[in-house]
């Protein structure tokens, strides 16, 4: 196959890229950079001068790089502004309005299929259950990256799509080798501010880069049009039995962090998250709402749907992720 591919230079996209090389597909990837363009080309994909924020012109039409789409069968939309604080309205035109006009313009140029990575914490916030799953109200989300998530979602199913078949793929916390928020996280623990909520007893789920680019290739072919599919190991757990062996692969040691009750940390983050919006603050406060949802509620993520309708299934475990990390 022909596939285009957004966001090729960043962690999932240029493994993602690396591995349809691998199957043979011959791939594409938007470049807005010189070393955007170098790291494409790196990861096997011939790059294409052009931006997203293109698309937020009034006519994106205009914009040469989508003629290419003409030619190509799929588009796999992987990149997105990605910031756990900030207003809806800097996600609105980072992320839903140009991700609204690629998939108009791939419906336009013919293209069989358009994949959308989306994320799963479009139902992090007001949905309190342990366990969700596709048929699941999604409530509300407590922070703007994943409200405009769902939103983009919702735009584009309700979306003219002519021939062009659209899958949705969720993915929780994604780690493996080259992961960016393991530096973040290595940082905050060597400076000491690292604290778990309830000694880090709840559950958690996430998905390995190379799963979830798996996922995304069964995507290409298999699912229905419409479809949305949480993607994850398969393995959720106590959130301490996961971040305490990532962060070991930098030499972290987080069996002596201190222990925040939820009792004490939930308003305190109320607190904090509340005080930091009505001050217009660019940056989030050290403990927010949203960070107390991901760490200090139980939630894993129903995969029932990708394994039947995709024929998904995990193959990184996590002891093989964090030997591949170590060495």
């Amino acid at each position: 196959m022909k596939i285009f591919v957004t966001g090729g230079s960043g962690f999932v996209g240029s493994a993602l890229i690396h591995r349809l090389v691998t199957e043979g597909h011959e791939v594409s990837a938007l470049a807005r950079s010189d070393s955007s363009a170098r790291r494409v080309r790196t990861a096997g994909a011939t790059p294409v001068p052009g931006d997203l924020a293109d698309l937020r012109e009034t006519d994106p039409r205009a914009q040469p790089w989508l003629a290419g789409l003409r030619e190509v069968d799929a588009v796999v939309h992987v990149a997105a502004h990605m910031e756990f604080w900030g207003p809806d309205s800097l996600f609105e035109q980072a992320n839903l309005v140009p991700t609204v006009a690629l998939h108009a313009a791939s419906v336009a140029a013919g293209v069989r299929r358009f994949v959308l990575v989306s994320a799963a914490s479009v139902s992090t916030g007001s949905q309190r259950l342990p366990v969700v799953d596709e048929l699941t109200p999604e409530g509300r989300a407590n922070i703007a990256y994943s409200r405009v998530k769902l939103a983009t979602e919702r735009a584009l199913l309700k979306a003219r799509g002519g021939k062009t078949d659209l899958v949705v793929i969720r993915p929780p916390f994604i780690w493996g080798r080259g992961m960016a928020t393991l530096d973040e996280l290595t940082e905050v623990a060597e400076a000491g501010r690292f604290s778990w909520i309830d000694n880090g007893e709840h559950t958690v789920d996430f998905v390995h880069v190379e799963n979830l680019v798996g996922s995304i290739l069964l995507a290409l072919t298999r699912g229905r049009h419409g479809g949305v599919y949480y993607i994850t190991d398969g393995t959720p757990m106590p959130i301490r039995n996961f971040l305490t062996p990532l962060l070991a692969t930098r030499g972290v040691d987080l069996s002596k962090s201190r222990s925040v009750p939820m009792t004490v940390a939930a308003p305190m983050a109320a607190m904090m998250d509340r005080t930091a919006r009505l001050l217009r603050r660019k940056t989030a406060p050290p403990l927010t709402n949203w960070l107390v949802s991901w760490t200090g509620r139980d939630r894993s993520y129903d995969i029932t749907a990708a394994r039947t309708e995709l024929g998904y299934s995990p193959d990184v475990t996590l002891e093989k992720g964090l030997a591949e990390m170590r060495s």
